[in-house]
Order: structure tokens, then sequence, then C-alpha cells
């Protein structure tokens, strides 16, 4: 298989895989407000200053930050090894081009 045959591969079988974790992290942005909200109403207080500090430093709202912190680092991986696929691609059609190129020159 061919360079630019496998970086269109590559780019076809990782689709669904930074779809995958495209959503996961979006997921995980909404379940944060959400399970912040919660949190805020356990607090135990009306004050809402106390409401966020209790919810931002609960065990929880962490792990969810580590969760979105973990989902953004596959998404991007897949987001530039598909780009670099791209780019391989690219090149090979510049470097078709200049063969191209440089035999009608020679004729």
């Amino acid at each position: 298989m061919n360079e630019p045959t496998r970086a269109i591969q590559y780019l076809i079988d990782t689709a669904p895989l930074y779809s995958r974790a495209k959503a996961d992290r979006i997921y995980l942005d909404e379940f944060r407000k959400s399970r912040r909200a919660q949190l805020m109403s356990q607090a135990g207080t009306e004050v809402l200053g106390k409401q966020e500090t209790f919810a931002y430093a609960h065990p929880e709202y962490i792990q969810i930050l580590e969760g979105i912190r973990e989902a953004v680092e596959t998404e991007e991986r897949y987001r530039w090894l598909m780009t670099a696929a791209q780019a391989r691609i690219e090149v090979w059609r510049t470097e078709q081009y200049s063969a191209r190129m440089e035999i009608k020159a020679t004729q």
C-alpha cells in the first residue's frame, strides 16, 4: 500500500475515534456544569460564594476536570494525527505534480 493510500486509510480509521473523543470532551464539559450546580445545591448554605467554593473543591468536580483534561488530550492527539495524514497526502500530490511538470519540461 503506498503512502497516500495509507494516509487516507488512516483518516478513515481515525475519524470515528476522533469524533468519539470530541463527543466525550463536550459531554464532560456540559456534565461539569450540571454537576457543579448539583454540588452547589448540596453546600448547605445560601451564600453563593460558599456554594461555589464547595462545588469547585469537591472531589467529584476535580475528577470531572481530570476527565476533561484526558478527553481534550485524546481529542487533540487524534486531530493532529489526522492533520499530519492530510499533510502527507498534500505532499504526495505536490510531488506527483512536480514529477509531471518535470516530464513535460524534458519532452
